[in-house]
């Protein structure tokens, strides 16, 4: 799995390389997103624009992750394509989850997780 992280002073952005987030990888993606998570900073973005395709165990991971944020920090999304997009808003985890334009990302230096 590759991932992006995009570290700043008050959080970190992780974005997503992968065209899927499915059964096939939604378990590992979890927990990897989540450990990255536990040392992010008061704000976590995730940016789903490299996401061509999502199915109910991509979700299921996300609101895990979103889920077991601590209190008092903050978890949002960014550049979501239109079918990853259509799966948010069909569930109306849209209204749950901010979910933000691709330019709002705040990106400095990059460092690759795999």
């Amino acid at each position: 799995m590759q991932l992006n992280l995009f570290p700043q002073s008050d959080g970190v952005t992780i974005q997503v390389d992968e065209r899927r987030i499915d059964a096939a990888i939604a378990l590992a993606f979890k927990d990897r997103i989540r450990s990255l998570v536990a040392h992010g900073g008061d704000r976590v973005v995730l940016d789903l624009s490299a996401v061509e395709f999502m199915d109910s165990s991509g979700l299921g991971a996300i609101i895990a992750i979103y889920k077991s944020m601590p209190a008092g920090r903050s978890f949002s999304l960014i550049g979501l394509t239109p079918n990853v997009e259509r799966v948010f808003r069909l569930t109306r985890m849209d209204s749950v989850i901010a979910i933000r334009p691709a330019s709002d990302t705040g990106q400095t230096a990059e460092r690759r997780v795999e």
